[in-house]
């Protein structure tokens, strides 16, 4: 019974490496990147959805999309008021975001977060044609 010492040196020594990241890195977060929007957006006025809407749900989104053009068949979609849209990460979304770099890439990087879109798809469609 004489371990006491040993038991409260491995406690301190498990609380230091297992409280380490969050006093090292105190202070040194990355601000929150500012999304810049093309022209081609200011100039529609508006989206899909509302904008705090797609700033949290833009992937379900766009996976909802995915299954229903590939299972159903079904390429339009109508907003609340009433505006249709094809459901197309290439055609609808990149019309107003089309610049990669600036919009998607710097969230996603801020946030750690490789999605899997470009895989498939072509960064600018608008290129090829």
């Amino acid at each position: 019974m004489n371990d006491k010492g040993k038991i409260i040196t491995g406690l301190i020594i498990f609380f230091i490496i297992f409280t380490f990241p969050f006093w090292y890195n105190r202070g040194k977060a990355a601000s929150v990147p500012e999304v810049v929007l093309s022209p081609t957006a200011k100039k529609a006025g508006e989206c899909v959805r509302s904008k705090d809407y797609m700033k949290v749900e833009h992937m379900q989104l766009l996976d909802d999309w995915r299954d229903t053009v590939v299972r159903d068949g079904q390429r339009i979609v109508t907003n609340k008021k009433g505006k249709e849209f094809e459901m197309s990460l290439s055609n609808t979304c990149m019309d107003c975001h089309d610049n990669k770099a600036e919009f998607c890439d710097r969230c996603h990087n801020y946030a750690s977060v490789r999605p899997y879109c470009w895989d498939c798809h072509i960064e600018n469609p608008k290129e090829i044609k």
